[in-house]
């Protein structure tokens, strides 16, 4: 099947419904060239924040973090809407990179990959769950909640963002739920003038994935004109935003790209049978596993500021209501915490009705 990794500018000035409207444009001439999966960059919509932070003029970022915060998208919300109809009509899943605003929480954005299904479904999102260096200053930071991969008819496909890829135990978790395929979404940037650039870490942190993962990954970078810099209004910002996508091999070896210095649809044949002729060598998460030897401790508790159903509550309206969206075995989140919560009520009253001791009642909660 064919695979699309898109490597485009976001609009400026930073404007949430221009991005959008190319976004589903992008979406419409993927699917006409017959792509199955359609993979945009990290925080596409409606930018990455390359301003700097400069401390003798806070008032400057802090403005600019407010134009970021209004232009950020709301999961699931009428913001997706247009997106979801256009991977409708195109028939093709698409992975996008947005700055995710949480109503409740004014200050707190998240730096999110959406996955939206071809009949317009939003299956689920990962939340970025460090972000580097200066980048903590906008974003929050994910659970462990969103560090899945998604059973999907074209595959598994998981996504990581940017220098996730450098964190070993967080590939670990997505390679040992089977990923087939993975989305590598990154910023394409930036070349510091001292010669150093990330080009080189972009490259060779997708390449290592797909070899230890032997999986496919679909490869996304932001590229912006050097044209566009004067247009964006934001004063000190970074403008070295070089691309990079491609599409890759479980042997490590690119099958398009990778692309440079210019706007483009990568787009790359993938045949999942690769994945077994390469597990013929190494198999990461099962021949050659040895989980007897060392297993990791994963956390998915929800990132929410209470415990117990009030919490869980609180956290389904932090990750946007998760209406209408599921697990990959079909179950509706909001549909579970309302059996807990009945469940819930009924120990209570039998926890009255037969006078239980209360360390009986939590236990029975508990179970």
């Amino acid at each position: 099947m064919k695979v699309a990794a898109v490597q485009a500018s976001p609009v400026y000035p930073i404007d949430k419904r221009a991005s959008l409207d190319k976004v589903c444009a992008l979406i419409a001439e993927a699917g006409r060239e017959g792509a199955k999966l359609i993979v945009f960059p990290e925080t596409f919509v409606p930018a990455y924040p390359n301003w700097s932070i400069d401390l003798s003029h806070p008032q400057v970022w802090a403005r600019n973090l407010l134009q970021l915060t209004r232009n950020a998208i709301q999961i699931p919300g009428q913001d997706l809407d247009r997106v979801t109809a256009a991977a409708k009509k195109a028939g093709a899943y698409v992975c996008l990179g947005v700055n995710e605003y949480v109503p409740r929480y004014e200050g707190m954005l998240f730096n999110s990959l959406v996955f939206i299904a071809p009949d317009g479904r939003i299956v689920g999102k990962h939340r970025k769950l460090t972000p580097s260096n200066r980048e903590r200053c906008f974003w929050a930071r994910g659970d462990g909640t969103t560090l899945r991969v998604y059973d999907t008819q074209i595959g598994r496909v998981g996504g990581l963002v940017c220098y996730e890829h450098l964190q070993p135990l967080w590939k670990y978790m997505l390679i040992c739920q089977g990923e087939q395929i993975h989305c590598a979404c990154w910023p394409g940037w930036p070349s510091f003038p001292t010669g150093r650039s990330n080009k080189s870490i972009i490259d060779v942190a997708s390449r290592a994935y797909a070899l230890e993962g032997q999986c496919f990954v679909v490869l996304s970078s932001i590229y912006v004109p050097p044209g566009l810099a004067e247009k964006a209004n934001l004063g000190n910002a970074s403008w070295t935003f070089f691309g990079g996508s491609g599409i890759i091999n479980p042997e490590g070896e690119y099958i398009a790209g990778p692309v440079y210095d210019e706007e483009a649809i990568v787009y790359g044949e993938i045949d999942l049978d690769q994945i077994v002729l390469r597990k013929a060598a190494v198999d990461v998460n099962g021949k050659d596993n040895r989980w007897d030897i060392m297993r990791v401790e994963a956390n998915a508790q929800p990132y929410a500021p209470f415990t117990g159903i009030f919490g869980a509550r609180l956290w389904t309206e932090m990750q946007g209501g998760l209406t209408g969206i599921e697990d990959s075995h079909g179950v509706d989140v909001q549909e579970l915490l309302a059996r807990v919560e009945k469940l819930d009520r009924e120990i209570e009253l039998l926890k009255g009705k037969a006078n239980l001791p209360g360390g009986l009642a939590q236990g029975k909660r508990r179970s």
